[in-house]
């Protein structure tokens, strides 16, 4: 191999690296629920006040939202979703009245501080 063809092959894979890398740095760039209150798949004796959820980042709470439907598959009445105290990875939706038993299933998308989206569900089960 050419010294000439041996600098490319260097610089290719350099670039390659850098690439994968910059890739790699923009996955971890979006808000992933990291904890859940309750539990996803847990069963709870009781019905929770509220529902909290963690993220790896800061959320927007204008352009986030936290939805529950019951056993019945209809949406559960929640109030208004808002950021723990000094922490905005940390979304709070209080509990309006007690769930009666079944299974719940908490669907989310939030907007990180960034501007990414993101979303997911769990669900938990009430005895």
């Amino acid at each position: 191999m050419s010294q000439k063809s041996s600098s490319l092959c260097r610089i290719l894979a350099t670039s390659a690296v850098l690439v994968a890398g910059l890739m790699s740095q923009q996955a971890f760039a979006h808000a992933h629920l990291k904890t859940e209150t309750p539990a996803a798949d847990i069963t709870l004796k009781a019905s929770p006040t509220e529902l909290s959820l963690g993220f790896s980042e800061g959320i927007e709470p204008n352009f986030s939202k936290v939805t529950l439907s019951g056993p019945n598959k209809k949406a559960v009445a929640t109030g208004a979703l808002a950021l723990a105290a000094n922490d905005n990875t940390q979304a709070i939706v209080p509990l309006t009245t007690p769930l009666s038993p079944g299974k719940y299933t908490v669907s989310w998308h939030v907007v990180s501080v960034d501007g990414h989206k993101t979303e997911g569900q769990y669900s938990f089960t009430v005895q």
